[in-house]
């Protein structure tokens, strides 16, 4: 009878899936039904979370990596009560919840934004890290119990991350991460023979996984499988469930829609939705309909649930009892608010490359932010991370008692994996490697900048100074691509990313304060290889709180403006001198971000950058970077082609960054 029930509910999920899509004219209905089976199993017998308090800490989690699958997910959890009937009817309409892909919302279930193929199951992978640290780190038997959900398609296998999830969730032994590949062999043009003739399982048992192939649409396997799963004590376990694009639909003459590629990216259509409805046991006049045998099945699993939580809070409530500090410490990192650091104990040497300077700062960030965790792309003696692995240890199977993630050369992945880290919550993640690299992570920038999660980039080597590694080591157009996120809003009005290109050693120590203090936006930190020259003496860095600030020594009621942004401004003060000889009133202006000097008041900006005064901009990148800044009636220089092989100062000459084009260039704008 549970087996018949459970069925059922399943074909709801196909019904409602369907008729969302049809209601909208748009959407993906086919691999909706066919996962319905498996997700019904994970959510009415296997997935452990609060029905009163979506928001617990400790509860199991259900990541979405095709996001197109956005029906299945808004169907099953309409059967936990998370969305209305009326919300269905409103998929992909403005204002409705019901988004066209899921857009993370942890009170409607929603533990992740998906759209992206890839980025779903990595983060997944992230939030299993964030458990077994949280685990590790404070002894709460609830995080021990935590399993993580991942659900995959045979685009996301395809995708480039999958190998980077797959090999560093395999090499840390997540044995609390489980994840279901829908194995239908359709994709959205072709079948899937068409592009891949590759073996999924060995790919994934080679990395260590524990892999178990199953009927996808078969109750009686998927529960096997998760029993199976749910044991394991060694690997993360990959289901690969074979499933039917399509499952139950038919075409307009009632012949089988099944396996067909039409199914995957568009409704149904007319005569083919209303003979579908029918043969899953719905009325097509009225298909948004939740049966009543299933409302009983959830209404059971809620009761059943009430008892596993209850059990599960009383453990937690033991060892809060026994462990009241660390519960309330606990506590307070599940609240999203900035640290306590002592930012005296950070020391900078002086002329000091903003990287290094970036390591004095994470140094003590691992001593003082017990739930923070850092990462690198296989670069941390060079990103200066390993300044906080000094302080802890990277992970490893069976130990996640330290701090640090070894990503390896996968700079996506890792990216992806921090995002996860945000997810779960309780953990504030960093992670670093050349800025030339951050094109490799752009699309999961986006994603936490969307999500709003606080995931810190550290992106050090950041201009043509990287030298003799030449024009592919040396970023032009990379930071006016990330600065574009500080123009773009996210869907609180605020600036998407906070980004931060510190002037010297001290700004740094400023701008990593922004950095944690931020807990509301994904923040961009870019640092320098080559030492840099500290401000004039009586520099006030608090000013660059305000992303814009005067540098001491400037004159008052100047000819002219000098502005850049990190290791320009040095040479920009060492060019003032010069212009000073000639008479010339000067100012110096350093703007470590600009999309945060816009959030000043009017009066501030224009006591900072006059509208009546010359401006001259001086940019390692890109002109456009200074372009707000300056305006069309100023000047700017900057590299405008890909960089060149030769140290760096030998580069700074010959592309003309120093003091005496500085004052060449001034000079003739008089």
């Amino acid at each position: 009878m549970k087996k018949e029930i459970l069925n059922r509910a399943a074909d709801n999920i196909r019904i409602l899936a369907a008729a969302m899509v049809e209601k909208a004219k748009s959407g993906h209905p086919g691999g909706a039904m066919g996962g319905a089976d498996f997700i019904n199993v994970l959510f009415s017998e296997y997935l452990v979370f609060d029905p009163s308090d979506a928001n617990w800490n400790a509860r199991d989690r259900f990541f979405l990596d095709p996001g197109h699958m956005a029906p299945m997910l808004y169907a099953q959890l309409a059967l936990i009560g998370k969305y209305s009937i009326n919300e269905l009817k409103e998929l992909r309409q403005w204002g409705s919840p019901t988004t066209g892909h899921p857009e993370f919302d942890i009170a409607r279930g929603v533990e992740n934004t998906s759209g992206p193929l890839g980025q779903g199951h990595t983060f997944a992978v992230g939030a299993a890290i964030a458990a077994k640290f949280l685990a590790a780190r404070t002894g709460n038997p609830g995080f021990e119990k935590e399993t993580i959900y991942a659900y995959i398609s045979d685009g996301g296998i395809q995708e480039e991350i999958s190998q980077g999830a797959g090999r560093i969730a395999g090499h840390l032994g997540l044995n609390n991460l489980v994840m279901f590949y829908d194995s239908n062999d359709i994709q959205l043009s072709t079948e899937c023979n068409e592009v891949s003739n590759e073996d999924t399982a060995m790919k994934y048992r080679a990395w260590g996984w524990n892999v178990i192939e199953i009927n996808g649409n078969d109750v009686d396997q998927i529960r096997k499988a998760l029993d199976a799963a749910k044991a394991e004590m060694e690997r993360p376990t990959l289901i690969i469930g074979k499933t039917v694009m399509g499952k139950g639909a038919r075409k307009a003459d009632n012949t089988s829609y099944e396996h067909n590629c039409k199914t995957h990216g568009a409704p149904l259509g007319g005569d083919a939705f209303r003979n579908t409805v029918i043969n899953l046991g719905g009325n097509p006049d009225d298909p948004f309909v939740i049966f009543d045998e299933v409302k009983a099945l959830y209404a059971d699993r809620a009761k059943a649930l009430e008892g596993i939580v209850a059990e599960r809070r009383g453990e937690e409530k033991a060892w809060a009892d026994a462990n009241p500090e660390k519960a309330a410490e606990v506590t307070t990192w599940f609240e999203n608010k900035a640290p306590e650091i002592d930012w005296s104990k950070v020391v900078q040497k002086e002329n000091d490359a903003t990287r290094n300077a970036s390591g004095a700062v994470l140094a003590q960030l691992a001593q003082q932010v017990p739930n923070m965790i850092c990462s690198s792309a296989d670069l941390s003696e060079s990103d200066k991370t390993i300044s906080f692995l000094k302080q802890t240890h990277a992970f490893a199977k069976g130990d996640f008692s330290g701090a640090f993630l070894q990503a390896g050369v996968a700079e996506l992945t890792m990216a992806c994996c921090c995002i996860g880290m945000a997810l779960h919550g309780g953990v504030i993640a960093a992670c670093a490697t050349f800025f030339v690299f951050s094109d490799y992570m752009k699309p999961a920038v986006r994603m936490a900048a969307l999500m709003e999660l606080p995931v810190k980039f550290i992106w050090t080597h950041d201009a043509f100074r990287v030298g003799e590694d030449g024009p592919t080591h040396e970023p032009v157009e990379q930071e006016a691509q990330i600065r574009l996120m500080e123009k773009l809003k996210n869907h609180h009005g605020r600036n998407s990313v906070l980004v931060l290109r510190p002037a010297d050693a001290e700004e740094t120590t400023i701008a990593w304060k922004l950095a944690m203090e931020n807990v509301y936006t994904p923040t961009a930190l870019i640092l320098s290889r080559q030492n840099i020259n500290n401000l004039p003496a009586g520099n006030d860095y608090t000013q660059a709180e305000k992303g814009g600030y005067i540098v001491a020594g400037s004159d008052q009621n100047p000819d002219v403006v000098l502005v850049a942004t990190g290791s320009e401004v040095s040479t920009l003060v060492d060019g003032a001198k010069k212009l000073r000889e000639d008479g010339l009133k000067v100012r110096v202006v350093s703007v470590p971000s600009e999309g945060l000097f816009r959030t000043q008041s009017a009066a501030y900006q224009e006591e900072v950058l006059p509208k009546n005064v010359k401006k001259f901009g001086l940019t390692a990148g890109l002109p456009v970077n200074l372009l707000g800044l300056v305006g069309t009636d100023g000047k700017i220089w900057g590299l405008e082609s890909f960089g060149f092989s030769a140290p760096y100062k030998v580069l700074d000459e010959k592309l003309g960054f120093t003091a005496d084009n500085v004052y060449n260039q001034v000079k003739s704008m008089f």
